[in-house]
């Protein structure tokens, strides 16, 4: 143990150290690629060296798309509005059209309203899923109605990370605006009772490739060898305004848990690999992403677990149950909110956004955000980009500042920013320390053998699961006698990456370990939905007969990394 270090790390956490970081990260609006947000990246640097870390600080290219002014007239009223991330910008004066109401922006809604060739009006946060839908139907534009009186920067594109040549024709190709609840609600009056409404919107958004930083900060264990396992801690530090809580305060809480465990480094078994990425907030995770893709062999071969931080301490954000957490962090995840915040998670799974670009790689994923809003106590902003299918949370998201020019260093509870970064720095340091890593397969496998019942019980005579459900419950039985073996800790941990690899790309991607699903929600296990596809199916119908052939591949795939699995396990 370090001279003078407690035996809990958490308890080292100075929160007064953190609030002057807070302090640095508010004097500046971090824009993507902008010279403020890398004089502040320096900021971070200089900090991480003092704290004895290697850093190294990238310059790459990145898509990026900064939001302008934006103007909205309606049958020739001025609304107050703002235009978004990767929106289409309007021609010289501006575009005209009717406007339709189509509800929350589903598929089903956006159809009915009939949007082709008009300005759809829906509720609700502009998002990746409602654009990506209303560009497919042939809207021309879109205005979205917030949940209360501030309007919320968003970034649109369901593009992960930079596009491709073939991704890129999923960029959205209208017009997006936000308006306040109460000018959206007047809006949807009118159209309700019968009115015709027409709008004129004008958009100013500044999208292209631009240099972007990425800051790399090492330790590793006393001794070690450069190629060591390792423990990926992120987050993103560009900002929407001056962003103190997104993500000022958790750039603070990741600056203090490389502190506090940099003390005890001599207790390490692994190292310690911290990234801070631009390109989040401006360009749908395009730090993290070209970090992936860049670096996909040596995380392949050396990251045992991701860990994301962003939002912490925020005022009001008393709830944790909804802290999220991949199926074999889950137990972790438990233990660290539990000790060091004294509440139980619910168990929600990995969100379709924070960062989340490692899964295809096959790396465990913890958390994302930490507190959150009570859920039921003013306008839920956030709870519903936050949720996955059909979650029911107990967290409302981040606070009405959140994204607004209202993120100031006021919205800052220290007492809660203090809780959320002991939370972070016990479960880094068990990740860092612990002899065994505590990566839960038996309980994956259970997991997954609970939604392949329900689809068999679905699917009835119309496709046989026997025996890929066989081979999870051999994978459920080996990874529990993984644990228990006794054997050589390095072996078993070993095994648990080869697991992981194995395992991961089929929990949360669509397969391709090489690529990024969009960012849209995602059902648990998506290489499942042909089968979901196929159980709704009509018996004998081509629609049945179709899902049937992607369904035998889909299943081909997952008993394929079931063996795999289970071959990891075999020491």
């Amino acid at each position: 143990m370090a001279e003078g270090m407690s035996a809990s790390p958490a308890a080292e956490v100075d929160i007064a150290r953190m609030m002057a970081h807070l302090e640095v990260f508010a004097r500046r609006v971090k824009l993507s690629g902008s010279p403020e947000e890398l004089e502040s990246f320096h900021y971070l640097e200089a900090t991480l060296r003092g704290y004895g870390f290697a850093t190294d600080l990238i310059l790459h290219d990145a898509y990026i798309s900064l939001p302008g002014a934006a103007s909205l007239d309606v049958d020739g009223s001025a609304i107050r509005c703002i235009t978004h991330s990767f929106s289409r910008p309007s021609p010289e004066g501006g575009l005209a059209g009717e406007v339709v109401y189509a509800g929350r922006g589903t598929e089903a809604e956006l159809l009915a309203a009939g949007i082709e060739g008009r300005i759809a009006l829906i509720e609700g946060l502009a998002a990746p899923a409602p654009s990506d839908a209303a560009s497919r139907h042939g809207a021309i534009g879109q205005i979205h109605i917030s949940a209360h009186e501030h309007l919320h920067e968003m970034c649109i594109s369901p593009v992960w990370g930079s596009p491709t040549e073939a991704t890129r024709q999923r960029l959205p190709r209208t017009i997006v605006l936000t308006v306040s609840a109460e000018d959206g609600g007047a809006i949807r009056d009118r159209l309700r009772a019968g009115g015709r409404v027409t709008a004129r919107m004008l958009a100013s958004v500044d999208t292209g490739w631009r240099k972007i930083p990425l800051l790399v900060a090492d330790m590793h264990r006393l001794g070690a060898a450069a190629a060591e396992p390792f423990v990926l801690f992120s987050g993103h530090h560009d900002t929407w305004h001056f962003g103190v809580m997104d993500n000022g305060s958790a750039n603070a809480t990741m600056l203090e848990v490389a502190r506090v465990a940099a003390a005890g480094r001599a207790r390490w078994r692994r190292g310690l690999r911290l990234c801070f990425w631009s390109g989040h907030s401006h360009g749908r995770y395009a730090g993290s992403t070209w970090y992936a893709d860049h670096h996909w062999a040596e995380l392949a071969a050396r990251c045992v677990a991701h860990v994301n931080c962003d939002s912490t301490g925020g005022k009001g954000a008393t709830v944790l149950a909804d802290a999220l957490s991949s199926t074999e962090l889950r137990g972790l995840a438990a233990e660290a909110v539990l000790t060091e915040g004294q509440q139980q998670i619910t168990g929600l799974r990995m969100s379709r956004a924070g960062d989340a670009s490692f899964w295809g790689i096959g790396i465990p994923s913890l958390f994302m955000g930490m507190g959150e809003q009570p859920a039921g106590e003013g306008a839920n902003v956030a709870g519903a980009i936050l949720a996955g299918a059909g979650e029911v949370r107990k967290g409302a998201g981040f606070g009405w500042w959140w994204h607004t020019p209202d993120d100031t260093l006021d919205k800052i509870d220290p007492d809660l920013l203090a809780r959320d970064t002991r939370i972070y720095v016990h479960a880094i340091w068990r990740l860092l320390a612990d002899e065994v890593l505590a990566h839960d397969y038996a309980r994956f496998a259970g997991d997954l053998l609970g939604v392949l019942d329900a689809l068999d019980a679905a699917l009835g005579d119309k496709f046989e699961l026997g025996r890929l459900r066989a081979r999870v419950r051999v994978l459920q039985d080996d990874a529990a006698a993984l644990d228990a073996s006794g054997a050589d800790a390095s072996r078993i941990n070993q095994a648990k990456m080869r697991l992981g690899r194995a395992l991961v790309p089929i929990d949360y991607t669509h397969g391709n370990r090489f690529d990024h699903d969009p960012a849209l929600k995602l059902p648990a296990y998506p290489l499942l939905d042909p089968l979901r596809a196929l159980a709704a199916a009509p018996a004998g119908s081509d629609a049945a007969k179709f899902a049937e052939v992607a369904a035998r591949r889909a299943t081909n795939r997952i008993a394929d990394a079931i063996d795999q699995a289970i071959a990891a396990t075999r020491l």
